[in-house]
């Protein structure tokens, strides 16, 4: 069987390059190339790169590669700062390891009874994957021991400390060996990223990764201003469209996600909220029927979104601007997954243009504008346009 020459330049095992022919990725990305090499050699790395750009990969690579399989200890260990992202990279790390059945995967977060992830470590895993609370939590009781800790990686490490994880984090990080390795990973960089980096890492290697186009998804954007009180109006007119079949719509507070969910419903069409004041239980129950393909429309903020991987979005809807120029690469990189094309729309006032144009400036890139006439149906010449690139 012939594998990926690229990836095998990079030292990858055939296991590893067996299963990454399984899922289908032939060709590393800029990402992927600048962590591997010094990733398998042992050094500390801090990477900036945009979301999208295949990261659980170049981190996960050279974490297979490391694992002593005659070991039962925890060798390996990985942050995030939601529930759905450490499920998310728990996923991606079991398909990279499938020809590789001796490696144990655990995956530790709140939301889940404790009983359910004992159960998990007693299977001995050499790689844990975790929230900051929970790995506390389960360390403080005596069930998680990280004494033997060779790597740690920290996942989106800007937005958990933003989340309030600093001490959690420190914390964590003071309790492997002083000798481990560890590497972190961001879409942006802030003082508290600086701050354990320059006490917690060794002679780090800085990576920066801007979103090459081979790297990017290809998603056409399209921006629409439209006055506050007619949002509503403008987005069943794009879901009457009849194009989309999977949708994902953005607000920026749980209020509104619940809201705009709710009166979409109402309208008839099978929309879910998903937000942080909804019980866990009942969001994985949601993320995962999405994920199936159960119900068509998800409503969403920027945290719960977090994780959920879904390689068949076909459209993503800002139906707020978002506060943070990152949040707009997150959102739309939600679809154009898996080598399809993808679709964005950005609904934003008058007043939010200026908004959007800083925006514009961060993501390098022109959205085509819609308009809508008076009486709320798109103009002819945008018609054309929309549909010539959908």
């Amino acid at each position: 069987m012939a594998y990926s020459k690229e990836f095998e330049e990079l030292n990858v095992s055939v296991d590893v390059l067996k299963a990454l022919e399984a899922m289908d990725i032939h060709t590393p990305t800029t990402v992927q190339k600048e962590t591997i090499p010094p990733m398998m050699s042992g050094r500390d790395i801090i990477g900036i790169a945009p979301t999208g750009t295949g990261k659980t990969i170049a981190f996960g690579i050279p974490m297979l590669e490391y694992i002593s399989l005659s070991e039962q200890r925890v060798q390996e260990v990985v942050l995030a700062p939601t529930r759905e992202l450490a499920m998310q990279i728990t996923q991606e790390l079991t398909s990279l390891a499938h020809f590789v059945p001796q490696i144990r995967i655990a995956s530790l977060y709140g939301g889940q009874p404790i009983a359910r992830q004992l159960t998990q470590l007693k299977r001995k895993p050499q790689i844990v994957v975790a929230t900051p609370g929970r790995m506390l939590d389960l360390m403080n009781r005596g069930m998680v021991r990280l004494d033997q800790v060779h790597t740690m990686v920290i996942d989106e490490a800007d937005e958990m400390l933003k989340m309030g994880f600093v001490k959690d984090v420190t914390r964590i990080i003071e309790s492997v060996p002083p000798t481990r390795q560890l590497v972190m990973f961001s879409a942006t960089t802030n003082a508290d990223v600086q701050t354990i980096s320059w006490k917690y890492q060794q002679d780090p290697i800085e990576i920066y990764v801007e979103a090459k186009q081979e790297d990017m998804p290809k998603i056409t954007q399209y921006t629409i201003i439209v006055p506050r009180e007619s949002k509503l109006e403008r987005l069943t007119y794009l879901l009457d469209s009849d194009v989309f079949r999977r949708v994902m719509i953005f607000t920026n507070t749980k209020y509104m996600a619940q809201r705009v969910a709710d009166k979409l419903q109402k309208q008839g069409y099978q929309a879910e909220a998903l937000h942080g004041d909804i019980p866990q239980s009942k969001r994985t129950t949601i993320m995962n029927n999405f994920k199936r393909g159960k119900f068509p429309i998800l409503v969403s903020t920027d945290v719960a979104a977090r994780g959920i991987d879904v390689d068949d979005v076909e459209a993503v809807i800002n139906y707020d601007l978002p506060n943070e120029n990152e949040y707009y690469l997150h959102r739309i990189g939600r679809t154009g997954r898996a080598r399809r094309h993808g679709v964005s729309f950005t609904m934003m006032t008058y007043q939010e243009s200026v908004r959007m144009n800083d925006i514009l400036k961060y993501i390098k890139t022109t959205p085509i504008p819609l308009h809508f006439d008076v009486d709320g149906i798109l103009r002819t010449e945008d018609k054309e346009a929309f549909f010539e690139h959908i």
